[in-house]
């Protein structure tokens, strides 16, 4: 267990999507440094279930809940759903989700015989989007490079990467920082304004590319920050 940045301090995290592989592995990292954790997902026995395995593994306070639940227990809550239920889910939370920060990690891809690659977004990014559908809500964009293998493998003890955050609420992306500097290896680094998340989020099809042709769990690093 590490000591958590003075941001961090009496925060709840909430994982939406915390049964799929990034949403648990961010989980695992999150319970692992102290943070108490809500682990979301459309079924509350699931989440209760990966939330107990959680818990026993990491010696963690992780407990599980539908995502509505998860939403409303979460003093930060993270986006860690697939692409296409992303705009159904936060209509349905908006909600529940007012006055928080939100921290989207969705990735708009597609894949086909070439590969990945980035998919048109009419907000703009998948970031801006929960942006717009969230209005209440301060929606900052990071963790989209980081490996779920590498995050969920318990062998692992630090996670060498660099996340960028983006936001246009300076406190916000300052507590966003935090939370990756939480995660031994991880730096936070401000990335700019929400408005710049699409090239972010489109960046992690050529670091799959990369995964793919050298067998890696690649992730980035910002040079003479």
């Amino acid at each position: 267990m590490t000591d958590l940045p003075e941001p961090l301090a009496d925060r709840t995290v909430a994982v939406l999507g915390g049964t799929g592989p990034q949403g648990r592995g961010l989980a695992r990292r999150w319970a692992t440094a102290g943070l108490p954790v809500v682990l979301g997902s459309r079924s509350a026995e699931r989440a209760e279930e990966a939330a107990a395995a959680l818990a026993a593994d990491t010696g963690g306070r992780v407990t599980g809940a539908d995502n509505a639940a998860a939403a409303a227990a979460g003093d930060v809550v993270v986006v860690a759903v697939p692409w296409d239920g992303h705009a159904d889910l936060l209509r349905e939370l908006a909600g529940p989700l007012a006055g928080k920060v939100v921290v989207d990690c969705v990735n708009p891809l597609g894949f086909d015989k070439q590969g990945p690659f980035a998919l048109a977004v009419e907000e703009g990014s998948a970031a801006q989007q929960a942006a717009a559908l969230l209005p209440d809500s301060v929606v900052v964009g990071a963790f989209h490079h980081v490996s779920a293998v590498l995050l969920d493998d318990p062998e692992v003890a630090e996670v060498d990467t660099d996340v960028l955050v983006l936001g246009d609420d300076r406190d916000a992306t300052d507590l966003v920082r935090a939370l990756a500097d939480a995660i031994p290896g991880m730096r936070g680094v401000y990335g700019g304004r929400l408005r710049n998340a699409h090239q972010v989020e489109a960046l992690t099809a050529n670091l799959i590319a990369i995964n793919r042709r050298y067998q890696s769990h690649a992730g980035i690093r910002v040079t003479d920050v």
